[in-house]
């Protein structure tokens, strides 16, 4: 389990063993509050972060629907990149 600000996580994918907790902390700001999901994949060496919801949240839409993830591994990232996925336990 991570905990970020007043929210606690839980780690459902791991992808080339890359989540690294203080850099997470480092990049997490409260923008992330209202997603389901956060995905973090690097590239380059530097960690991106992408917010991603449940089909009941409130700012549910197609871009950033839990079901496309693989699909924005697949065109928006690096190549084979190592990834994390982390859940929000409400």
């Amino acid at each position: 389990m991570i905990k970020l600000e007043n929210n606690n996580y839980e780690i459902i994918e791991n992808r080339g063993d890359c989540l690294n907790q203080q850099e997470l902390e480092a990049k997490y700001t409260d923008y992330f509050e209202p997603f389901d999901y956060i995905l973090g994949d690097y590239a380059y060496n530097k960690l991106r972060l992408k917010g991603f919801c449940d089909k009941d949240n409130e700012r549910f839409n197609k871009i950033n629907d839990i079901k496309e993830k693989d699909k924005y591994l697949q065109d928006l990232c690096a190549y084979k990149c190592n990834y994390f996925l982390i859940k929000k336990i409400k």
